[in-house]
């Protein structure tokens, strides 16, 4: 069967000689939640901004459900390590803002119904007429999450969303993440430079490697291994060092990371 996503041949050249990566090629089934991991510069953020279609690829094709992606879409919902909310707004017009772009014909009791009810998955029902400027990073990150989740996309992609926050708010919302994507069994395509955060929230993790100069000459990036977590899809954060096979996956990729996704 044909996976509801699918990268065929992804390459990336600013200059021809030397592409970022090549030859990328990974499916996503519906409902999976898949996490990538490298080092900074291998190109993880371009791959998903080809996904959003805010960026194209030199050579190679995405297909989302059966369709060429070509540009953006409220089909993809993405979120951004910075939170990207219009300040002058407050937390239901920012929300309202993205659900009147996806359904133009609803009214606005409908409008507000709706983003009352994904403002409630994240908590912040409280700060609901707040501005960005009176919100912590953690409840400013936890309203784009809300603003995605409300245009019911067929597919969220988040680029490193809880990189900048302490580990306590990462943690809270690293959970909420997880109810909310288990409640939609939305279809989820993640960039992590967190291995826990990957072993937590990923059915399976993408390690890619970088571009780098070696003997028999210039090597592209590309997913180097895919990894699939055995571990029981109702783990928590709490539990996860407990799990059998915990530190034999974590190990694997930590050992990527450290010894293979660098030429030395």
């Amino acid at each position: 069967m044909t996976p509801f996503l699918k990268i065929e041949g992804l390459s990336k050249a600013y200059h021809p000689a030397r592409p970022v990566f090549a030859n990328v090629s990974f499916g996503l089934e519906r409902g999976e939640f898949v996490c990538i991991i490298g080092h900074s510069g291998c190109g993880k953020t371009t791959i998903l901004n080809v996904l959003a279609g805010l960026d194209t690829a030199t050579a190679g094709h995405v297909f989302m459900d059966g369709r060429e992606v070509l540009g953006p879409s409220l089909e993809r919902g993405v979120v951004f390590q910075g939170h990207a909310l219009m300040p002058w707004l407050t937390v239901r017009k920012n929300i309202a803002f993205a659900v009147e772009s996806r359904w133009p014909d609803w009214k606005a009791a409908q409008v507000n119904e709706h983003v009352e009810k994904y403002v409630a998955l994240v908590g912040l029902s409280h700060a609901i007429d707040k501005k960005p400027s009176q919100l912590s990073g953690g409840m400013k990150q936890r309203v784009g999450i809300a603003r995605a989740f409300a245009i019911q996309p067929k597919m969220l992609l988040l680029d490193e969303p809880f990189g900048a926050l302490d580990a306590l708010t990462r943690g809270t919302i690293q959970d909420e993440l997880m109810a909310i994507v288990r409640q939609t069994q939305q279809t989820v395509f993640m960039i992590t430079h967190d291995v826990d955060e990957a072993i937590l929230l990923a059915d399976r993790i993408l390690l890619m490697s970088n571009g780098a100069d070696t003997p028999a000459g210039y090597r592209p990036g590309g997913i180097t291994e895919v990894v699939a977590n055995p571990l029981p899809r109702d783990r928590t954060r709490a539990g996860l060092h407990h799990l059998p096979g915990y530190y034999e996956l974590r190990n694997h990729i930590v050992d990527f990371l450290v010894s293979r996704a660098k030429a030395h």
